[in-house]
């Protein structure tokens, strides 16, 4: 009985020193995901300016808007080795500053062939914060990971409208591009400071990673499930953000309201981003979820496609609330595994694998609008992406664990 007040005690003392910690690492997270997608959407409003200026060919082009997935897939799949071997605040710490540099030195040179060069550094930044901070929210926040990942991609999707829409506003005010890039260098280091405070409470590695190497997730039938899934919802993010614009126009739109209305699609990302995963984490089974977003996706799309120009404004928001399948399919990283370290391995293979998916509907939808003389075959595409995405959805989001199918392998 006399041991009972000073654990009592201890107990206190201990929840008062690891509060101030928690508050560290949701602000390193805000920071860090506000920065994941800076090195991508600042690049596409100067994309002219910048093909212009640096002499790009159109291979070079078509390279720089194809290495963020590129990036995302391949430096994704080895984070979690690299984090067994740094430590998990190491890497971040380490990628935020590479993803910082890399946009440094791009926004300083004139040549094409390290602005290619250091884009893809920045961009392997970016791909280790992708994988690293599912991680983290799953070691530090287990029991709030609804909460977590609803501030984790609310940040995400902040970040992204962010650098889309201020690049041009920066480079008008400044007149010079270089100005308008190299300020995202600076967002990065800020980001960077938490993290550098968070290096002292380094959380002990798993340094044998039994159970969760590539060639185990490649033999799960979740974790192909839950790429699968992520792959089709990046896929039709990536036609969206690549095609909406030109769909628009092509229905007979002017330039400045298909901007418009791409702006207010992009800006829906945000409250989306809260509301998704809040409503996913009420529940132990998240398929009524799924099932829920792929109709606002069908009937979005089926609208845009033989539905009254007049209510375009109406689809637009359907494909909008349709896009929360990105925070869902995030929220699977950490709700199908019972252990960081097993989180970590999904979210690198299935983020992986996803972007490699996803990579390719913006250049078939392209493909086929030229094979049909229009939108037809595109949209017949993007409905069997939705069924794809449907029948992954159903089976990872049953509540079930990566770690009872790697165990039993």
């Amino acid at each position: 009985m006399e041991d009972s007040p000073r654990m009592s005690v201890l107990a206190q003392e201990s929840r008062a020193r690891t509060a101030p910690l928690a508050w560290l690492l949701v602000l390193g997270i805000v920071l860090a995901a506000l920065n994941l997608r800076t090195a991508v959407t600042s690049v596409g409003p100067l994309l002219d300016q910048l093909t212009s200026a640096l002499g790009m060919s159109s291979v070079g082009t078509g390279l720089l808007t194809t290495l963020p997935v590129l990036a995302f897939a391949g430096v994704g799949a080895v984070t979690p080795a690299l984090s067994r071997r740094v430590g998990e605040h190491r890497l971040l710490l380490l990628a935020l500053i590479t993803l910082g540099l890399g946009m440094l030195v791009r926004s300083l040179v004139g040549s094409a062939p390290v602005f290619l060069l250091s884009s893809a550094v920045a961009l392997s930044g970016g791909a280790v914060g992708n994988v690293l901070i599912p991680t983290l929210i799953k070691r530090h926040f287990p029991a709030r990971t609804g909460i977590m990942t609803t501030v984790y991609t609310t940040a995400l999707a902040v970040g992204t409208m962010l650098a889309a829409a201020a690049t041009v506003p920066i480079e008008r005010a400044s007149g010079d591009w270089h100005i308008a890039l190299g300020v995202w260098a600076a967002l990065a280091a800020v980001a960077a400071i938490p993290w550098l405070a968070l290096l002292r409470s380094e959380p002990e590695r798993n340094t044998a990673g039994r159970g969760t190497g590539l060639r185990a997730m490649a033999r799960s039938r979740l974790a192909w499930m839950v790429a699968i899934y992520f792959g089709t919802q990046s896929m039709i993010a990536y036609i969206m953000f690549g095609w909406l614009a030109t769909i628009l126009t092509d229905g007979g739109f002017t330039t400045a309201q298909a901007g418009l209305v791409l702006g207010i699609f992009t800006a829906l990302n945000i409250p989306v981003s809260i509301l998704v995963p809040v409503v996913a984490s009420r529940f132990r089974d998240q398929r009524p979820v799924v099932v829920g977003l792929v109709a606002f996706y069908a009937i979005g799309f089926l609208g845009l496609w033989v539905g009254p120009i007049s209510l375009t404004l109406v689809w637009v928001v359907f494909v909008a609330v349709g896009m929360g399948s990105f925070p869902l399919a995030l929220m699977m990283l950490a709700l199908r595994t019972r252990t960081p370290e097993s989180t970590a391995a999904l979210s690198a293979f299935g983020q992986s694998a996803g972007y490699l998916i996803a990579g390719a509907g913006p250049l078939l939808v392209g493909v086929l609008r030229e094979l049909a003389g229009g939108w037809a075959l595109a949209y017949t595409m993007i409905f069997v992406v939705l069924l794809a995405q449907l029948l992954t959805g159903l089976y990872a989001g049953r509540e079930r664990y990566l770690e009872d199918e790697t165990m039993t392998r």
